[in-house]
């Protein structure tokens, strides 16, 4: 049987014809299901959540039909949706947090840290059969995710200016005392005894606030990646979305044997393979799990379809993956294409261009190709319980 998957997006709200952000959260999500579309810490973004799927197709035509739907309710206020890590334009005055005690207590807590917030992810979930397997096949499958993260990268841009990086937004992210790498643990129990040790901590009030780059689900049984940027296109998304199955399954098929651990499964090492992650994108060399060492983004994607390979094939994805993979290679990430619009034209450009890849324009909403079947609790992706927000799970 094949494992679902499902998403949740990060849009931001940005003003049509300014392109700054627009902390008119609550006025954009009037009218649409609370279960598929919620709120963040700022007022300027918003998060859909996707069914969960078996088939890649299938779960492109959910996100862009969501990104449609969104697009639709925001537009009707004069705001378009942005699939991105950043946006390129500040607003003057910055943007005031979403109400909520939660939200309040995080903004007089984390202050700048929260205050300049204004960052969006795409997030994936992967079925696993209990939190068990979640905990030690979040250690194997860590070395790897920079990569994904280069695939994803969206956010050259901070502020009104370039800030020499692919994904800003990743160094933005870290600032968090519990973002970045997970770590390896033996089991569920371990992992959440330093969740509840950070908790009696103080530094940190829920589970919610573990923002790692992968983690165990604490209401459902999934495994959830979290180390990349908005995509603008949802192609990108569906293409991390089987590549990061992929390596979940592929973990679980060789825990039984797993080996020694090697330089890629420690802390220093991954946190500095994501920042070369975040630094490169796809534009330039990316650190090898299979080396240590610094090897150029495309050998190091190509390195990981080649690992994946017979787990591809076995959920039917194989040919489409591989595809967008080279594409992806072959055009560069989406940073490079703000950039690339921005010196031939200037920041708004930019804006416009995020606008119109988040919602698939001049792109179609073709099929892709290829379905994909698990184990998920019934429902949407990001539905969570009531300590965050209603029928959902903390969040940030």
């Amino acid at each position: 049987m094949s494992v679902r998957i499902g998403v949740e997006e990060e849009f931001h709200l940005v003003h049509v014809e300014t392109g700054l952000p627009e902390p008119r959260a609550d006025r954009v999500l009037e009218g649409l299901p609370g279960d598929l579309f919620t709120t963040e810490l700022q007022q300027a973004a918003v998060e859909s959540n996707s069914g969960v799927h078996t088939s890649l197709d299938d779960l492109f035509a959910d996100l862009t039909g969501a990104r449609r739907r969104l697009d639709a309710a925001a537009a009707a206020h004069g705001l378009a949706v942005v699939a991105a890590g950043t946006v390129p334009l500040p607003r003057p005055g910055g943007v005031p947090p979403t109400a909520g005690a939660r939200y309040r207590r995080m903004v007089d807590e984390y202050r700048k840290v929260a205050d300049e917030q204004l960052i969006c992810g795409a997030h994936v979930h992967v079925d696993v059969p209990d939190r068990d397997t979640a905990v030690r096949v979040m250690c194997e499958v860590s070395p790897w995710l920079p990569a994904l993260l280069a695939l994803s990268a969206s956010s050259p841009f901070w502020l009104g200016g370039d800030t020499g990086y692919a994904s800003w937004r990743t160094m933005l992210w870290q600032r968090w005392p519990t973002a970045g790498p997970a770590g390896c643990f033996a089991d569920a129990a371990e992992y959440d005894g330093a969740v509840r040790g950070l908790i009696d901590s103080g530094v940190i009030s829920d589970a919610g606030m573990i923002y790692y780059d992968v983690r165990p689900s604490d209401h459902q049984r999934t495994l959830e990646l979290r180390i990349s940027d908005s995509c603008p296109r949802a192609e990108t998304v569906v293409l991390i979305a089987g590549l990061f199955r992929a390596l979940v399954s592929e973990a679980r098929r060789r825990l039984e044997a797993r080996p020694s651990a090697r330089c890629g499964t420690r802390h220093e090492w991954l946190r500095a393979a994501a920042w070369r992650a975040a630094r490169s994108g796809l534009e330039g060399g990316l650190v090898d799990p299979r080396t240590c060492r610094e090897s150029p983004a495309a050998d190091v994607v190509r390195g990981l379809l080649d690992k994946v390979r017979p787990e591809l094939g076995a959920h039917g994805d194989w040919g489409t993956v591989r595809t967008l993979a080279e594409q992806a290679l072959a055009e560069g990430s989406a940073a490079r294409r703000i950039r690339r619009t921005a010196h031939g034209e200037d920041l708004r450009a930019c804006t416009d261009l995020l606008m119109a890849e988040t919602r698939g324009g001049g792109r179609g909403h073709r099929r892709l190709t290829g379905p994909t079947a698990m184990d998920f609790p019934p429902g949407r992706v990001g539905a969570k319980d009531s300590r965050t927000r209603p029928a959902r799970v903390p969040g940030r």
